[in-house]
């Protein structure tokens, strides 16, 4: 992988791959930028290429491609590791190795490509960047309950339990309210709600798999 992008203002990117241990200035505030540009581009991408996917299933997908080790992995592919800027003690542990300064490098460089070229080169980048994992994702059409069991499953984890919560209105126009519940290793549970007992599973497990995705994506 290659970045295609000419820096008109290197300096910048000397800047996204200086490790806050060399000192300051140094890449953090960078990667607090590059961290919202990657997620907006990302999201772009995969709104175009999945038009049926939920919201739930884009979190997912996005958090699968947008995460620190998915990052570092990008980073070493265009071989940031050897530029990067450590100060002495992370230079002897090894810091150029590690995911979470891949990661971040990788943010502060997409923030770097921002400031020098504009949101259109940085668009057009981080979208060369991305587009093969982009289009190596799998297109699903399995229900939000069949995913998360096959989640589940894929972790070695217990199965949810689906729980009748509360039922409203008239027979004819009846609400019903379910919970879905992990309990370990993770604790998650939410609240869904339909015209059936069925759908409203559906919308639990689906939001369930949105705060799993979140919380992959926060590591």
């Amino acid at each position: 992988m290659v970045l295609t992008y000419s820096f008109r203002d290197p300096s910048l990117a000397a800047l996204a791959l200086t490790h806050r241990s060399a000192g300051k200035p140094n890449n953090e505030r960078m990667e607090f930028l590059g961290d919202a540009l990657l997620g907006a581009i990302v999201a772009e991408m995969l709104y175009e290429t999945h038009p049926k996917a939920t919201e739930g299933e884009m979190s997912r997908l996005r958090a699968q491609l947008v995460n620190g080790q998915a990052l570092a992995s990008m980073a070493r592919e265009l071989e940031l590791g050897e530029q990067l800027k450590l100060g002495s003690g992370e230079l002897k542990s090894g810091g150029f190795r590690r995911d979470s300064i891949l990661a971040d490098a990788f943010e502060a460089l997409v923030a770097a490509v921002y400031l020098d070229g504009g949101f259109d080169a940085c668009r057009q980048t981080v979208r060369t960047l991305f587009a093969d994992r982009v289009a190596a994702l799998p297109r699903s059409s399995k229900d939000a309950k069949t995913r998360l069991q096959e989640w589940l499953q894929a972790q070695g984890w217990p199965l949810p339990q689906y729980d009748l919560v509360a039922t409203e209105g008239e027979e004819h126009a009846r609400t019903f309210e379910v919970s879905c519940m992990i309990g370990e290793p993770v604790s998650v549970t939410a609240s869904g709600r339909g015209s059936s007992r069925r759908l409203a599973e559906q919308d639990a497990a689906e939001l369930v798999l949105t705060r799993l995705a979140v919380a992959q994506e926060g590591h």
